[in-house]
C-alpha cells in the first residue's frame, strides 16, 4: 500500500512509530499494540473497499481519536489531508456504510444465537428438565456465531470457512449422539472441555487464518481477555436492569419472574457474546488501557495470596489429604492464575527491560507449578487408593499439560531475567502452547466416553 505522496504505508507506520517513541514521555503508551491496532483498521478498511491511502488516513484518524500524540503526528505530517475534502466524504461514508452493517450483523447473530438457546423447547425440551443436554450444547449455541462474525469481518475464503464448520459439526454429533449413562462423570467433562475446544476454532477464525502468524494469536489472547472483561460487565449491568424490570412489575402485582428466568436470562447469556465481541473490536482504544491495568492489579495480589495459601497448606498438612472439593478448587485458581499469566504476557510490551512486575510474575508461576505439584501429588495419590475414574484421569492429564507450560515459562522468565533470552520467547510459548489445551480438551471430549464405558 502507499500513500498519498508515494511513500509505503509500512514506511508511514515507521515514521509514525518513531515519533511516538520521541513524543510519547511517560512512556505509558502501548506503541506495539496500538501499532497493531493501526494495522488492523487499515486492513479491515481496504477489505472494505477503500484505497489504499484513504484506509490508512482513515485508520489513523480512529487512533488519533484516543491518542495525542498520533493526533499531534497527523497533524504534522498530513495537515492538509487531517481535515478530509468533499473528494474523501464518499470514502468516510463507505467506512460509515461499513460499520452500519457490522452492527447489523452483530445484531442479527446475536439474536441467532439467542433463538438457538431456545430451540430445543420446540422438541419438548426445557432448560431446567433437561440440563444435561443444555449443558453438553450450550458452546455450541453461541461460538458458531461469533466465528461467523469474524468469518465475515475477516473475509475467510470458503476454504477456510470449511475447515472451521467441521469442527462445529463434529463437536455436534459427539456432544449428542454418545449413549451417556444417566448422571455420567464423561458427559460433564464434555460440557466442561467441548468450549475450550471449540474456542481454537474461533481463533482461527479471528486471526483470519493465519495462524502462523504470531502477532495475530497474541491479539486473539487479549481480544479472549478483553471480551471477559466486557461480558462481565455487561452481565452485571444486565442483572441489575433485570432486577429493576422485575421489582417495578412487582409493584403493580405482574410477576414477570418466569419470563427473565425463562427468556431474558438465557437468551441475553447468549446474546452478550457477541456484543461483547463487537465492542472489544469497535472499542480497542479503552480495551487496550483496562488490559495493562488489570493485569498489573491482579498479579501482586494473586503473586502474594497464592505463596501464602501453599505455606498456610503445608503447615497444617491439608495438601496430604485434599479431598475431591479441594482438587476442583485448587484446579478452578490454576486456571486463573494461567489465564492472568497469557493476559498479562499479550498486554506487555516486549521491548521494556525486566522489573518489579516481572518478579512478581515469575513468583506467581513459581508458586502454580508448586500448587500443581501439590494437586498431582494428591490425584496420584487417589489414583493409587481408589483407581482410575474418568474425572480423576481428566484432572491428571489437565494438570500435566499445565505443569508443562508453566515450567518452560517459568524457565523463559528466568532467561529473561539473566538476559540470555527475549520477553518474546515467552509471548511465542505462550500462543504456539494454545493447540495443547485445545486438543486435550478435544481428547476428554471425544476418546473418554467409550473408554470409560459413558459412565
Amino acid at each position: 500500500m502507499r500513500d498519498t505522496d508515494g511513500g509505503t504505508v509500512e514506511d508511514l507506520i515507521a515514521q509514525w512509530r518513531a515519533y511516538l517513541l520521541r513524543h510519547e514521555a511517560d512512556h505509558t503508551l502501548d506503541v506495539e499494540e496500538v501499532e497493531g491496532r493501526l494495522r488492523d483498521e487499515a486492513v479491515s478498511l481496504h477489505d472494505a473497499g477503500l484505497a489504499d491511502d484513504e484506509a490508512f488516513l482513515i485508520a489513523l484518524r480512529r487512533v488519533g481519536e484516543t491518542d495525542a500524540v498520533s493526533r499531534e503526528f497527523a497533524l504534522e505530517h498530513f495537515g492538509r489531508l487531517w481535515e478530509p475534502p468533499e473528494s474523501a466524504h464518499e470514502g468516510i461514508d463507505q467506512v460509515v456504510r461499513f460499520e452500519r452493517t457490522e452492527f447489523a450483523v452483530v445484531i442479527g447473530l446475536a439474536v441467532a444465537a439467542a433463538l438457538a438457546v431456545k430451540a430445543p423447547e420446540a422438541f419438548g425440551l426445557r432448560l431446567g428438565e433437561d440440563s444435561d443436554l443444555y449443558s453438553r450444547n450450550l458452546s455450541l449455541f453461541v461460538l458458531p456465531m461469533l466465528a461467523g462474525y469474524f468469518v465475515w469481518k475477516r473475509g475467510l475464503s470458503g476454504r477456510g470457512t470449511l475447515w472451521l464448520v467441521l469442527p462445529f459439526v463434529a463437536a455436534a454429533v459427539f456432544a449428542n449422539v454418545f449413549p451417556f449413562k444417566r448422571d455420567a462423570h464423561t458427559e460433564l467433562l464434555t460440557a466442561l472441555h467441548l468450549p475450550f475446544a471449540l474456542w481454537l476454532v474461533v481463533g482461527f477464525a479471528y486471526v483470519g487464518g493465519r495462524w502462523r502468524d504470531v502477532e495475530r494469536r497474541t491479539d486473539f489472547v487479549r481480544f479472549s481477555g478483553e471480551l471477559f472483561i466486557y461480558y462481565v460487565l455487561i452481565a452485571l449491568g444486565g442483572g441489575v436492569f433485570s432486577l429493576l424490570t422485575w421489582g417495578m412489575f412487582e409493584a403493580i402485582d405482574l410477576d414477570i419472574g418466569d419470563f427473565i428466568a425463562e427468556w431474558v436470562l438465557p437468551c441475553g447469556a447468549m446474546g452478550a457474546v457477541l456484543v461483547g465481541a463487537w465492542l472489544v473490536e469497535a472499542r480497542q482504544g479503552v480495551a487496550q488501557n483496562i488490559a495493562p491495568m488489570l493485569s498489573r492489579i491482579f498479579t501482586p495480589l494473586f503473586a502474594v495470596m497464592l505463596p501464602i495459601f501453599l505455606v498456610v497448606m503445608i503447615l497444617t498438612g491439608e495438601w496430604v489429604d485434599m479431598d475431591r472439593d479441594m482438587l476442583i478448587g485448587f484446579d478452578i485458581m490454576l486456571a486463573l492464575v494461567l489465564g492472568l499469566l497469557l493476559f498479562s504476557v499479550s498486554a506487555r510490551d516486549s521491548r521494556e527491560r525486566p522489573g518489579v512486575f516481572d518478579a512478581l510474575q515469575l513468583l506467581l508461576v513459581a508458586a502454580a507449578i508448586a500448587a500443581d505439584l501439590m494437586a498431582l501429588s494428591a490425584i496420584v495419590g487417589r489414583i493409587s487408593e481408589f483407581g482410575f475414574t474418568p474425572n480423576r484421569a481428566a484432572a491428571l492429564g489437565g494438570n500435566i499439560v499445565l505443569l508443562a507450560n508453566l515450567a518452560w515459562s517459568a524457565w523463559l522468565y528466568l532467561q529473561f531475567f539473566r538476559a540470555r533470552g527475549e520477553f518474546s520467547a515467552l509471548v511465542r510459548w505462550q500462543v504456539n502452547y494454545l493447540p495443547v489445551y485445545a486438543v486435550w480438551a478435544a481428547v476428554v471430549v471425544v476418546v473418554f466416553p467409550p473408554l470409560f464405558g459413558y459412565a
